[in-house]
């Protein structure tokens, strides 16, 4: 029987729609394998990767070189590769910054020890490899007119080889005090040994665990005071009202596949593997720039309850969380600082946190700051900056603690 031309027209165009179609989908593969790939964090260059031998003790500098990002006028600065510790104390290596005013002096430098906000969880995510290394941090140029000193770590498995230990409090500490203790070693810098603490939501967190162990792991640094911004002080409760928004999702990811390494004890009960899938690929990803698309996307494909399937306040989750929250007792002057329009730290459990550890008798100068965000408390312009510069000054000069009236502990 003769063909009808009808119908082999009719074949003709289904297998050029067919072979368009796959032409398409191949297209799509390779757009989204593109996509991955770019949005990974680029590695970090060889000053991040520790020699052969360096020595045991935390604290030790590796090497410096100068360095000329995002420093304002009026300063410079050097990048560092310094030894710090893990929580079971075993040795790793971290970078940071050190930022001087270009000037010299007679006396040593008071020092600002400065623990960054969020910027991922994954190695080439440290804020010395980006373009914008101080994004976030308050008064950089009141910093160098006052004659500060300014030393931000990285913290541990951002810049260096291994894992960072995302919202452990230990490890961050470390960071913080032994970058310290490392830049003070290069005499020319001339950094002293009188230290105020800041820090901003992770580095809140990191602040607080500062002053918590300095007088152990330190004894030698003055700490004269301790500021955290908007720090996460209750881990479990602060991510289970952060599930369903991607930023809260993201954090989520990175402080799972975090503890997932560091606490094998955890479990896989907390999370699906589908959900495991998808935290580990979000944990790949830096928190700095335009690339964090990518990550936002993928909080798509979790479901409305979020990444946990069950409460993470519970069980062995919850036990690690609980040890890591930042409830212990500082004995430095301590300012913490809270926008009440922040949408990533609930200025009510915020409130709750000051008022427990009130009640266990710590001072705290607890100032709060209505219609500023998470971001914009550390922001141009903030009413903070100015209150936070001079509470400084004063820790530095050794003045009496005043504790304004309002929602604050009594001093002493």
């Amino acid at each position: 029987m003769q063909e009808n031309p009808s119908d082999s027209r009719k074949r003709g165009r289904g297998r050029t729609v067919g072979r368009w179609l796959a032409a398409l989908a191949v297209l799509l593969v390779m757009v989204l394998a593109a996509g991955w790939w770019i949005t990974l964090p680029a590695p970090p260059d060889a000053f991040y990767t520790p020699p052969a031998t360096r020595p045991a003790e935390p604290g030790a500098i590796l090497r410096s070189e100068p360095y000329d990002i995002d420093i304002p006028a009026g300063a410079k600065a050097w990048r560092v590769l310094y030894t710090t510790r893990l929580e079971d104390g075993s040795p790793t290596v971290a970078s940071a910054l050190v930022v001087l005013p270009d000037r010299l002096v007679d006396t040593p430098r008071p020092v600002i020890a400065w623990a960054h906000g969020t910027t991922g969880a994954a190695r080439g995510c440290a804020p010395s490899l980006s373009p914008a290394p101080f994004g976030g941090t308050p008064g950089m140029e009141d910093v160098v007119k006052h004659g500060w000193a300014m030393v931000a770590t990285d913290y541990a498995g951002l810049g260096g080889p291994g894992h960072h230990g995302y919202l452990v409090g230990q490890v961050a500490a470390y960071s913080v005090l032994d970058a310290v203790r490392a830049a003070r070693q290069v005499a020319d810098w001339q950094l002293g040994s009188r230290v105020v603490v800041w820090g901003h939501s992770q580095g809140g967190h990191a602040a607080l665990w500062t002053g918590m162990r300095a007088g152990t792991d330190a004894p030698e640094l003055e700490i004269a005071g301790v500021a955290a911004m908007a720090p996460v002080t209750e881990i479990a409760a602060m991510l289970g009202q952060g599930a369903g928004s991607g930023f809260g999702e993201i954090i989520s990811a990175y402080l799972y596949t975090s503890y997932r390494r560091l606490y094998p004890q955890i479990g896989d009960a907390y999370v699906s593997d589908f959900n495991e899938m998808i935290a580990t690929d979000i944990a790949r990803r830096c928190l700095l720039d335009w690339r964090a698309a990518w990550s936002l996307a993928l909080t798509r494909l979790l479901p409305k309850s979020g990444l946990f399937s069950q409460p993470i306040g519970e069980g062995p989750f919850g036990e690690r969380l609980a040890q890591n929250d930042p409830d212990g007792a500082i004995a430095a002057p301590l300012l913490l600082a809270q926008g009440l329009a922040d949408e990533v730290i609930d200025p009510a459990l915020q409130a709750g946190f000051v008022a427990r550890r009130c009640a266990a008798g710590q001072a705290i100068d607890y100032r709060t700051f209505p219609g500023l965000t998470h971001v914009s408390l550390v922001g141009p312009g903030s009413d903070l900056t100015p209150q936070l510069l001079d509470w400084t000054k004063a820790r530095f000069a050794g003045d009496p603690v005043e504790v304004a009236t309002g929602d604050n502990c009594p001093a002493g």
